[in-house]
């Protein structure tokens, strides 16, 4: 195994300054390769930034071309013309580039340093107006970004809060089963607490907390089975358990709500009777969402999402999570199994659109919808077996999808599915430009109105707690507080 190379040293920037002084030397590469003992073709790929080298044999290199080892490991390109071309290798390496489907260019000797300048300039401009697209809710999109990295690092699982959501549940005298509305009420009543249902709830806000009264005030209806109302009433409770302050950034606001939804999943699917659970089922491999939803009391989402948390750390599954609208936004996604989940310059996935093979939208197009759909799907990152549930809102369709590399379905209900598709995006010939045939004869035939969407033009949230009216919140507390 080669030693590896201290620092950051980069490998394309490497190769050019290896390139630039066996030139300045007047070398050939098969005369280095004589010199220190060394295949041709190995300092070929060392050039082009695509091997990396020993430090002996980094060594031998300086010796031979007259330069210290520090010089050549210098991270600034040799010269101009270096710079432009290793930024060029960057840009056509990224995301946006690869989204277009075109080919990548390799700047030979014969390129002129115009041209290139020129590649290199569209490709800054093409970044700057991706950037520029964005700019408006930058900062609670690279927040939200950041926060769901970090998660993937920790495979989706806080164990600090699972602990206390078990101490919680057990404190109530929960025993097995779903948690009961009775079960929350005594873990309200635990912490001073009291549960009201109020019909005139702020519209702006799931629910609201009295500190001087002790009250936890929500809505009097929610999800059918009662899942809505037990989590809102346990994420109020999370803020205080957790010790959350008022929040001083939109960052801080999402940690929290993050925070807050974890231990509310917690409780409504305990640790250790849910692994439980999932891992006889893993034995049995009769892994099922469906299943684990029924078990507990809870929706199809908050069971997918909950499958997340413990996947990794418990069965030792890698997986995604995707909830998808009607028209094939993404809404909300995870992944620590390598899926190519949409994303744009910034590393944010929320509001891209979803390849059209994957069944996280093929599953709108089936007559029947109150099965799930298990599709194999051939990515450009392996092939991926998913299990999606549609359903729908007032104001739009959704489907929530879990999934698995090929090599862990196994394990799951539905692998036996004969339905695959193939996806190639982010190339835009997969699903997003239309074939040659049809745009030549739609192109000036056609004009669409476009549907606007109301939340493209919808300013960030403000506030302390975003999106909340003040106002409403202090109103209908005082109309409260002295009943």
């Amino acid at each position: 195994m080669a030693t590896q190379l201290t620092g950051t040293t980069d490998l394309t920037t490497l190769g050019h300054r290896i390139r630039h002084f066996r030139a300045a030397a007047g070398l050939t590469l098969d005369a280095l390769g004589s010199r220190i003992g060394v295949a041709p073709s190995q300092l070929s790929l060392i050039e082009n930034g695509k091997r990396e080298p020993r430090v002996s044999t980094l060594q031998a290199i300086a010796n031979a071309l007259g330069v210290s080892l520090s010089h050549l490991l210098d991270e600034q390109p040799p010269s101009t013309r270096a710079a432009l071309e290793i930024e060029l290798a960057r840009a056509q390496a990224g995301s946006l580039y690869a989204s277009l489907g075109l080919p990548s260019i390799k700047p030979g000797r014969s390129m002129p340093t115009e041209a290139l300048e020129a590649v290199v300039g569209l490709h800054r401009e093409l970044s700057r107006r991706a950037s520029e697209a964005i700019a408006t809710p930058e900062e609670a999109r690279r927040a939200n970004t950041e926060l769901r990295e970090t998660m993937r690092e920790r495979d989706n699982y806080l164990p600090e809060i699972e602990e206390l959501a078990e101490e919680r549940v057990r404190a109530s005298g929960h025993r097995a089963g779903a948690l009961t509305h009775r079960e929350v009420s005594i873990m309200a009543e635990q912490l001073g607490f009291s549960l009201i249902y109020a019909d005139d709830l702020p519209h702006s806000a799931r629910s609201v907390t009295d500190l001087e009264n002790g009250r936890i005030y929500l809505p009097p209806a929610s999800i059918p089975g009662g899942h809505g109302l037990r989590s809102m009433a346990l994420q109020a409770m999370a803020h205080r358990l957790l010790g959350h302050e008022r929040p001083g950034s939109y960052a801080e606001f999402l940690h929290q709500r993050l925070e807050i939804n974890y231990f509310a999943a917690a409780c409504l699917m305990p640790r250790d009777a849910a692994v439980g659970f999932l891992r006889t089922a893993k034995g049995d491999r009769e892994l099922a969402v469906e299943d684990f939803r029924d078990a507990f009391g809870v929706t199809h989402e908050a069971a997918s999402l909950r499958l997340t948390n413990l996947a990794t750390s418990h069965l030792d599954i890698r997986m995604h999570f995707l909830r998808v609208g009607g028209d094939g936004a993404l809404y909300k996604g995870y992944e620590n199994d390598g899926i190519p989940l949409p994303a744009d310059v910034t590393g944010a996935i929320e509001g891209q659109f979803v390849c059209r093979n994957w069944s996280a939208r093929s599953a709108f197009t089936r007559t029947n919808r109150t099965t799930e759909l298990y599709q194999y799907t051939d990515t450009p990152a392996g092939t991926y077996w998913c299990a999606t549930q549609t359903g729908h809102t007032s104001a739009d369709h959704f489907s929530i999808t879990v999934g698995v590399p090929f090599d862990e379905a196994k394990w799951f209900r539905g692998r036996e599915t004969t339905t695959r598709a193939v996806s190639t995006c982010p190339d835009e010939n997969c699903c997003r430009r239309p074939t040659g045939a049809l745009a030549e004869r739609w192109a000036s035939q056609s004009w669409p109105s476009a549907r606007l969407h109301a939340h493209i033009l919808s300013p960030l949230p403000s506030g302390t707690f975003p999106g909340v009216d003040d106002s409403e919140v202090y109103e209908f507390l005082e109309s409260h507080s002295a009943q």
